[in-house]
Parts: structure tokens; sequence; C-alpha cells
């Protein structure tokens, strides 16, 4: 069984029991955090349901596990022709949630 919710700007396909890294939330670990916009759900034996947009009565539940930092984005501004070359980057903070239950 799987879904595919739309997040922060992000379409993520999750699945029972998988753990993923979401925009950060002020949420203590263990705290549940359910995800309303829903975009499709299957249930394993081939049916597939699809919203238009959202799925009615569709969601999906998670387990808040902690606060980590996301992977590292590398920016690189160059100027041609001018031998200028700067290299920065930076990783942001994300919350880390497993999720439990998917309904729909």
């Amino acid at each position: 069984m799987y879904a595919i919710i739309a997040d922060s700007g992000k379409q993520l396909k999750v699945e029972q029991g998988q753990e993923l890294l979401v925009d950060y939330r002020d949420l203590a670990a263990g705290a549940k955090l359910t995800f309303d916009r829903v975009l499709a759900v299957s249930d394993g034996s081939g049916s597939l349901k699809l919203g238009s947009p959202l799925v009615s009565g569709a969601s999906v539940v998670a387990e808040v596990i902690g606060p980590e930092k996301g992977p590292k984005l590398v920016v690189q501004k160059m100027r041609r022709r001018k031998n200028f070359r700067k290299k920065t980057g930076h990783r942001s903070v994300c919350t880390k949630v497993r999720i439990s239950s998917i309904t729909g």
C-alpha cells in the first residue's frame, strides 16, 4: 500500500514504515503528524484511487522521529572571463518522520 502526498510544494510517494525527511516543523519526538493533501492511494492489490485534485477522506499519519540536517546543497557562482569563482553551500534543518498508517 502506498500513497502520493503533497507537502510544501513537493509530491512524495510514501509507504507504511518508510522514514523520510520533510520540511522543518517544530514538533517534539513522538508527536503525530497528519498529511491531509493526498493525491493518490493504492491498496496494493492493483487498484489506484486518484483524486481530482485530492482524494476525499484519505490521510497519512506519520510519527515524528526528530530534527535532522538535510542533504548538503552546493552553490557555485561564476562570472565568465573575470576569474571569479565562489563555492558555498548549506544544510537546512529537516524533520525526520516515519509513516505509521495510510487511510483512504
